[in-house]
């Protein structure tokens, strides 16, 4: 039976909240579990010397003073599995990474690997022995003396305000109200109970409480243990962090690029509530809480609240924001028309609009999708309220989505009011002949577009008959009205269209879908189709590549499928992954579905438009939607993903449960191409309060980044009714690396006051949560064969010839890639780190074991050199020669990828060009040379994997480059900042490295 280890709390509930609690535990001792290299565990009790000198186990078969380390011998404290004892594979499934920790001590730097009971043991000892090791041999003063600490001085200063009567005494009451007051989360109740313990506790009850229990109350209440240790490990002096220590902090954990002095003090200023602290430069633990609590430390990049993509391209290379019966509140047969539904589309930045229009009783055109004629809304009305909603949430194009079941007159009338209210924005221009694209949306900024039918050019009159659309039939026939117009013999309904609304239409001509290979011969960029979910379904699992490739000229929607009288939405995600450009939602349908497409929409500038992964928008390229593997020439990203702690969690809306404790879990999903599809869940926190702590690491690879969507959801285990507590979806693309705060939100994705998950994101080969790589997570080097990328045949020998030229440079643009990645991943290990730390953790922790020592041996980085040395003077121990050995092949191979690539790079991009050139001709030699059914399919397939994989791997070599030059400016950084660079000017710009590599067209 597996063994695994309870994330049992702190022993007797103990919060750990400051340093003196941390050492207070050590001084107590605890049972710990010390792993030998024989991967064997022995329960064993340590204890820290009452002098604070030394951690001591016993039962031991040593004698006393060997079964000890001194803290001055102390190099290194590691939280997880970072040494190869605990790596090794008999021990990897027997507790979680969060339940062990490492001492590195001793000149021949030994580790002394241990597990606990629980992250929170761990966390104590770790915070404890880092804060002993930092005073080095000035002996700390005993926990709980000295000088009151900077938060002590504020949280008195705070009382002093409130003691009104100067009295030295307050009410409770008001003593309630101000740290409510001060965190604003925090239940009423919660306080109240502290301050009755405290009170019980010192003997002292009453109605008022004097400053020293107001200071203790408020410490145990308002301290978060995780983020207290976080604090710890980059603090200086273990209760604050300066100014240098932020700046370490921004740039090593939160990946945040150019940071200065400047910006921290700005940070300081901003977020420090102590006087002191803030003329001081100084942020303490509560400054810390509330700046990574802040908007400026939210998981959502900032640089994607705004429009950041490129708006330039053709309108059918964006996905659009759609409505579908926006103006129900409620379900579609049961439910009431109701106005306002518009307003809330357009003002989430809704860019598609469906309006059924209908015979009013009064003689003009209505909207209503519910078979109460009650229900109905005027048409002018809701032109109206789009005139005035149009653009406040978004400038990019409007398309109104009409569905014609109205008279002829009533058209007229409908396309009257069009014109009268709409005006300019109405989009009237013809189609450009000659262009072979829709306008791009910068073009069509502020107008509004009408997607409809349209009569024929060979029509004179005034009226004419057009094919139907199958959309909004249901309703016509719960209306009772499913016979008017039907067809004999079946085929396409027909229906009478006026000539004024028909010219209304321009760019979005509806026209009804035959087959891909009709469309590919003749429907014209302008016109577009609609899908119902189901035949679009079918498509997408039948002949995703063919949708993929129709999608790349035209636009086509998505509408659901009429058996859905509930209102229910379709997953977005089953169509964005064929490029379907508007999949029509039912916005008024909370749930699940609804919270991707809200999520996917916020992250460019929530203006309704997202420009589709380039895979999807390149004339020639090879995208399979159900591919069950990394893509070729997209590089597969690995996400780590830490769920640290809640905050402030309400109870399920629909609970039954009469008590007030919720016992949370969190699920994090992956919604994407099915390759990435996944969840994971953590443990349930028991007996947590608002606040659980879960401590638990979880992993995804994402293969196709672009189209990932990660969603968190937080449910009650211990639920009756109803278990949903909150959720959060996010674009992967938009996640921030780093120690984040994820803002919550209800099921209607409303958020909810200071709800709160803290996270720890890190992501491959991004800054901050580092560059890691896939093969190091996986296993041990040298278990795997490397795999090479090839060309496959086409079956025509003039293009096989110049495909099979790039055998050779696909061979060593992979092994460039794949030799620096090996060497990353050997010394970051070496350094105790996973392979998702950045360059610059590494330096800083080599540094620090040569900081801690009396005898440390003289290791410097020689800065003078582009590829700098790691050199030694004298003797070393074992595992710091290992370190510079690791650290010589990583900067070797680097070198040889940066000198390298663009001769590789020339001679992939030279074999696609020369593909390229075949392209135009290519149904010419496919006729010349017979090729037809399955053999010219395979000939077309094979040829878009070719050009596919040569602009794939070379994006890749590129990117490797990059990579590499931003290694070798992170190491001149740190060599300077922690003191072992010499010979260093100023670190090189990773500009003033680099020869740019040309981009590659589309």
């Amino acid at each position: 039976k597996k063994k695994t280890v309870s994330f049992s709390s702190m022993p007797n509930d103990r919060k750990i909240n400051s340093t003196a609690a941390c050492i207070s535990l050590m001084l107590e001792g605890c049972e710990l579990k010390k792993v030998r290299s024989n991967s064997r565990m022995y329960s064993r009790f340590f204890v820290l010397d009452a002098d604070m000198r030394s951690v001591r186990w016993e039962p031991s078969k040593k004698d006393s003073e060997k079964a000890k380390i001194e803290i001055k011998s102390v190099k290194e404290v590691r939280v997880g599995k970072k040494t190869p004892v605990l790596r090794s594979n008999g021990l990897s499934d027997q507790f979680p990474d969060e339940c062990a920790f490492s001492i590195i001590y001793g000149d021949n730097y030994e580790s002394l690997d241990l597990v606990a009971s629980s992250a929170d043991v761990v966390s104590a000892w770790v915070m404890g022995l880092r804060y002993l090791v930092s005073y080095g041999k000035h002996s700390p003063e005993a926990p709980g003396t000295g000088h009151p600490s900077l938060r002590t001085s504020w949280i008195s200063s705070v009382f002093d305000l409130a003691d009104l009567e100067k009295s030295g005494r307050i009410p409770v009451s008001r003593a309630v109200q101000l740290i409510k007051a001060l965190n604003p989360g925090m239940k009423t109740s919660t306080i109240e109970l502290k301050f009755k313990e405290l009170q019980k506790a010192s003997e002292r009850p009453g109605m008022e409480v004097a400053c020293d229990l107001f200071v203790e109350a408020y410490c145990e209440l308002c301290t978060r243990p995780e983020i207290f240790f976080l604090l710890v490990q980059f603090s200086s002096n273990k209760e604050y962090l300066g100014v240098k220590d932020l700046l370490m902090f921004l740039e090593v954990e939160q990946g945040m690029e150019g940071v200065t002095e400047e910006k921290c003090l700005e940070i300081v200023s901003k977020y420090e509530p102590s006087k002191e602290g803030r003329e001081k430069g100084y942020l303490a633990i509560d400054g810390f809480t509330r700046y990574l609590l802040s908007a400026d430390c939210s998981i959502f990049d900032p640089q994607h609240r705004k429009v950041c993509q490129d708006m330039a391209q053709p309108l059918s290379h964006y996905y659009i924001s759609s409505a579908h019966s926006a103006c129900l509140l409620e379900d579609n047969f049961w439910g009431r028309s109701d106005i306002t539904g518009y307003i809330s589309a357009l003002g989430l930045g809704c860019r598609s609009i469906e309006l059924v229009l209908w015979d009013g009783p009064e003689g003009e055109p209505v909207v209503y999708t519910s078979p109460s004629a009650a229900s109905c809304v005027p048409f002018r009305a809701v032109v109206g309220l789009i005139d005035q909603h149009a653009f406040t949430a978004s400038a990019y194009p409007l398309i109104l989505c009409l569905v014609v079941r109205c008279s002829a007159p009533q058209q007229r009338l409908a396309a009257q009011c069009l014109r009268k209210t709409l005006g300019e924005k109405l989009y009237l221009e013809p189609p450009n002949p000659v262009a072979s694209y829709l306008p791009s949306p910068e073009e069509l900024k502020g107008r509004i577009l009408i997607k409809g039918k349209k009569l024929p050019p060979t029509c004179e009159d005034s009226e004419g008959e057009v094919s139907d659309e199958e959309e909004g039939w249901e309703l016509a026939r719960r209306l009772g009205q499913e016979d008017r117009e039907a067809p004999e013999g079946g085929g396409l309904r027909r229906v009478r269209l006026s000539r004024e609304l028909s010219e209304l239409v321009s760019l979005c001509q509806a026209v009804p879908f035959q087959d891909f290979e009709s469309s590919r011969r003749g429907q014209r960029y302008w016109e577009m189709c609609s899908f119902s979910e189901v035949e679009a379904g079918r498509f997408a699992n039948e002949c995703p590549a063919e949708l993929v490739s129709y999608n790349k000229r035209f636009l086509s929607r998505i509408y659901p499928s009429p058996m859905r009288i509930d209102a229910s939405n379709m997953n977005p995600q089953d169509f964005w992954k064929c490029g379907c450009q508007m999949v029509a939602m039912n916005y008024q349908t909370p749930g699940l579905m609804m919270d991707l497409n809200a999520g996917w929409f916020r992250q460019n500038g929530a203006c309704g438009y997202v420009l589709r992964p380039a895979i999807m928008r390149e004339e020639v390229s090879y995208f399979s939607a159900n591919a069950k593997d990394s893509l070729p020439g997209v590089p597969a990203q690995l996400l780590h993903l830490k769920v640290i702690s809640g905050q402030n969690l309400p109870k399920p809306k629909g609970s039954g449960a009469k008590g007030e404790v919720v016992e949370p879990y969190v699920c994090a999903e992956i919604h994407g191409i099915p390759a990435d599809c996944a969840e994971h869940r953590t443990k349930t926190a028991l007996q947590s309060g608002d606040n659980p702590i879960f401590d638990e690491s979880l992993e995804f690879q994402i293969n196709l980044p672009e189209l990932a969507v990660l969603r968190f959801v937080v449910l009650d285990d211990d639920y009756i009714g109803d278990e949903f507590i909150a959720q959060y979806t996010i674009p992967f693309e938009c996640l921030q690396p780093g120690y984040r705060h994820v803002p919550l939100q209800s099921l209607a994705g409303e958020p909810l006051p200071h709800a709160t998950l803290f996270v720890h994101v890190a992501i491959t080969d991004r800054r901050g949560g580092g560059k890691g790589h896939r093969r190091g997570l996986a296993g041990r080097r040298g278990r795997r064969v490397r795999e090479y990328t090839s060309t496959k045949a086409t079956g025509i020998k003039a293009i096989d010839e110049v495909f099979r030229t790039a055998t050779q440079p696909l061979r060593e643009a992979t092994d460039l890639r794949e030799n620096v990645q090996n060497a990353l991943v050997s010394f970051k290990e070496l350094c105790g780190l996973t392979p998702a730390a950045n360059m610059k953790q590494c330096i800083l922790t080599v540094s620090t074991w040569l900081l801690h020592s009396d005898s440390a041996p003289s290791v410097t980085l020689n800065l003078a050199e582009q590829y700098p040395p790691m050199e030694a003077q004298g003797p070393i121990p074992d595992l710091l020669r290992k370190v510079l050995t690791a650290y010589e092949t990583m900067i070797q191979t680097s070198r040889t990828l940066i000198e390298s690539a663009d001769a590789v790079y020339g001679k992939l991009i030279q074999a696609q060009q020369a593909g390229m050139d075949f392209h135009k001709e290519l149904h010419r030699i496919e006729t010349k040379e017979g090729l037809r059914g399955r053999k010219l399919q395979k000939a077309l397939e094979s040829f878009a994997w070719n050009i596919t994989v040569l602009k794939g791997q070379a994006d890749l070599l590129k990117h490797a480059k990059a990579e590499a030059l931003d290694n070798l400016w992170q190491i001149h950084n740190a060599g300077q900042s922690c003191g072992i660079g010499r010979n260093g000017s100023a670190s090189p710009e990773p500009s003033r490295l680099q020869a740019p590599l040309e981009p590659i067209p589309e």
